[in-house]
């Protein structure tokens, strides 16, 4: 693909990955696109998508610079996928040399969430409070959100931050970080505050 499909401009400094070019779609250049959550309003809506070449080694996103692409058309397709239309992207050769490419969006594009509703990248990085026996309790940060299918579910890795402030997670006996994944839902959950970067749940700390 040619590099005239990309436009000549700085990225922006509130990018957020939240997908990845999955496949080539038809002849005219459709790109197939794997949301990584069923939010995908913030790609339907975003008129350029920064793209960051697959890393050969890693199989994932490069760190190098991200280059932006001006998408015409973008629809949701069967199941989570999405089939975008980007200009200088005509055919199937070109679609297909962007393969593998991670989906980056501003944050600042994601349509603002409905009351008691978060995305799933704000929720990355909140610490997690449950109940010890004591009363609520530091367990640990969210360090992925995952989709079960009826609902999300939060993926804490449990720890405490050092007395330098810099959280510190444990680990098993083989060095892995511990985890506990805990349902997303009002049972559990009682209070979600983005800006303190705190979510506080019933979910017991001897679990």
């Amino acid at each position: 693909m040619a590099d005239s499909a990309f436009l000549d401009a700085a990225p922006p400094d509130d990018l957020v990955e939240v997908g990845r070019v999955a496949a080539a779609h038809g002849v005219r250049g459709g790109l197939k696109i794997q949301p990584y959550s069923p939010q995908a309003d913030a790609l339907l809506g975003a008129p350029v998508w920064w793209l960051k070449a697959p890393d050969p080694a890693l199989g994932t996103g490069a760190s190098a610079r991200p280059r932006g692409l001006k998408i015409r058309a973008c629809r949701r397709q069967a199941g989570q996928f999405l089939v975008a239309q980007a200009d200088g992207v005509a055919d199937r050769d070109a679609a297909e040399a962007l393969r593998g490419h991670t989906v980056w969006v501003p944050r600042a594009a994601f349509p603002s969430a409905a009351d008691d509703e978060y995305y799933w990248v704000d929720l990355i990085g909140c610490d997690f409070h449950g109940m010890g026996d004591d009363g609520p309790r530091l367990l640990g940060r969210v360090d992925q959100v995952l989709d079960n299918g009826a609902h999300a579910v939060l993926q804490v890795a449990l720890g405490a931050p050092d007395a330098r402030g810099v959280f510190q997670p444990l680990a098993d006996a083989r060095g892995r970080p511990r985890h506990v994944l805990v349902p997303f839902v009002a049972a559990h959950v009682q209070h979600v505050d983005i800006q303190a970067r705190r979510i506080d749940s019933d979910w017991p700390a001897d679990f």
